[in-house]
């Protein structure tokens, strides 16, 4: 199983504690874990280790900035935006598949059924987030047009087809589609504003389930997916937004107490 992360120095225990996450709920198998950063992270060592505790295979990507010499660079557009939607071009050519994940999810149950999920022709697999009415979709496609998009696709968890995307993905694309667009969400706009129609739709309620809306999924359910139900069967949480919840007291959700546990695990491994 091939993992994409982009971080830097800041998230590495966050990082770890997605790692912790995944080697605990996921069947045992072999992990690749690749890490793009801008240049070698100071706590490479600290990450090394956990991956070694975990079996897993650390492989940093250092990103090669003459990639983005060509790419709209400025306070807003920084060159880390370009990272996930280039991954192809920086992760080694022999990788067929890779799932990408933000660091602030959690996995809380297996994550083999969404990475062995069928890409056929689709460059990617992601999640809409279901909301009560189709408002902010209705939104989202004026704003990008992109009518024939399923709907607004979340990128913080993204499963690649690697070879489809070499084939399709150009970075000249990219470069100007950001040049000529303002855009609220730079990488996840350009996302679904350009490959949107080849991006193959998963239920979110399983694989990007956002944890600040978790009464509205019990009320577009009617009551079916509650917190039970999504200890059960959901595979990734995702904490979206900005009260993340290994901050003290900014985070009082109903999935804060679980992420909490698996921190406070991460840091007794980090600090042994």
């Amino acid at each position: 199983m091939n993992l994409l992360f982009s971080i830097n120095d800041k998230f590495v225990t966050q990082l770890a504690t997605v790692l912790l996450s995944i080697k605990l709920n996921t069947k045992q198998q072999e992990f690749n874990v690749y890490v793009l950063q801008k240049e070698r992270l100071q706590r490479t060592a600290e990450l090394e280790q956990i991956c070694s505790r975990f079996n897993m295979h650390y492989h940093p990507v250092t990103v090669d900035d003459d990639l983005f010499s060509k790419a709209p660079v400025t306070d807003r557009y920084p060159t880390t935006i370009y990272y996930r939607l280039l991954a192809h071009e920086l992760l080694p050519t022999n990788l067929h598949k890779v799932l990408y994940l933000d660091a602030d999810v959690l996995c809380v149950n297996d994550l083999t059924s969404l990475y062995n999920i069928p890409l056929d022709d689709y460059l990617y697999a992601s999640a809409i987030h279901t909301n009560l009415t189709n408002t902010t979709d209705v939104i989202n496609k004026i704003r990008l047009q992109n009518f024939d998009a399923d709907g607004y696709y979340n990128s913080g968890v993204l499963l690649m087809n690697l070879d489809n995307i070499r084939k399709k993905v150009q970075a000249k694309d990219i470069f100007e589609y950001i040049r000529s667009h303002m855009l609220l969400l730079p990488d996840q706009d350009v996302l679904n504003a350009l490959y949107g129609r080849d991006i193959k739709s998963v239920p979110d309620q399983l694989y990007n389930f956002d944890t600040r809306k978790g009464t509205i999924y019990e009320t577009i359910s009617f009551g079916e997916w509650t917190t039970d139900w999504v200890l059960k069967n959901t595979v990734i949480l995702h904490y979206c937004g900005h009260d993340k919840p290994w901050l003290a007291d900014k985070n009082t959700g109903r999935y804060t107490a679980l992420y909490k546990n698996y921190f406070q695990m991460t840091n007794r491994i980090l600090n042994n």
